[in-house]
């Protein structure tokens, strides 16, 4: 068997769970990350243990596992991340944020930046692969994320400053610094919304990082806005990640005495998926 040929095969599998060009991405993906395919090299012969190792991943696909977690890589911003259920797989409108914040900190004396709830540290590590001279860290109150993201430091040779710590908890604020920008893509996602979630998205990614209670979705914004307004500079950007759903209830949230250049930004789909202001 070629390598075309297994490619072919598992195109027809692929097909019968998802649309072409989810699966064509999806292809090019796995057998580029897994198997090392170019597109110059359609007759290379594809090995027996080859064949072994795709039969095995596209029982997982089958069973509604990301590929990221199987292959335990995701791209993001043109850089690898390891990723596992401790963290969420990076998403193509998380990529938008970072290059919304490396567009808005053009000429500005920014130097100190927060992320919190980093995960993987995707985005403060990007952040920092592009803008050496900034002082980046991520902040997530698990253990286990935390690990991953150091690691991800590594590989992607960076320095990032990582902070073990839930924002929620109030007490915690007096020990961060003062910085010039705070970037998040908090939880945001109600439990009763669950039933309605993809099953690669319930069964696998942190509903740690995915949900918060009915009673008030918006609490990571709440409070992170509140701690905004103590440990942002003067001058200082509040980047959120947002639900199109949530977008206006977190633009309306914003203190309008404390910050100004209030506006939402939308995706390359159209939708309002991010939201900036600027503290007074």
């Amino acid at each position: 068997m070629t390598i075309k040929a297994a490619l072919e095969q598992t195109k027809v599998v692929l097909q019968l769970q998802m649309d072409e060009r989810e699966a064509l991405s999806m292809l090019r993906i796995l057998f580029e990350d897994a198997f090392g395919w170019t597109s110059d090299q359609p007759s290379r012969p594809f090995l027996a243990e080859e064949q072994g190792k795709l039969k095995s991943i596209v029982a997982r696909l089958q069973a509604n596992e990301p590929l990221q977690y199987i292959l335990g890589e995701a791209d993001f911003y043109g850089l690898k991340f390891e990723v596992s259920p401790a963290v969420l797989i990076p998403r193509p409108e998380t990529e938008e944020l970072v290059y919304q914040i490396l567009e808005t900190g053009k000429g500005k004396p920014w130097q100190q930046g927060l992320d919190i709830g980093t995960g993987s540290g995707c985005i403060p590590i990007t952040l920092k692969k592009n803008h050496p001279d900034w002082q980046l860290s991520g902040m997530d109150v698990s253990e286990e994320a935390l690990a991953i993201a150091r690691r991800n430091a590594v590989k992607n040779q960076v320095v990032v400053n990582w902070i073990t710590q839930d924002v929620l908890n109030e007490n915690s604020w007096p020990r961060l610094k003062t910085v010039d920008f705070i970037v998040s893509n908090p939880p945001y996602i109600p439990y009763r919304e669950k039933k309605v979630m993809p099953a690669q998205v319930l069964e696998y990614e942190p509903h740690l990082a995915l949900f918060v209670e009915n009673e008030n979705a918006l609490v990571f914004y709440q409070k992170i806005h509140a701690l905004a307004i103590l440990k942002l500079s003067s001058g200082g950007g509040l980047f959120f990640e947002l639900n199109e759903f949530n977008a206006t209830a977190v633009q309306a949230m914003i203190d309008t005495r404390l910050f100004s250049n209030i506006k939402l930004l939308s995706d390359m789909q159209g939708k309002d998926r991010m939201l900036y202001c600027e503290k007074r």
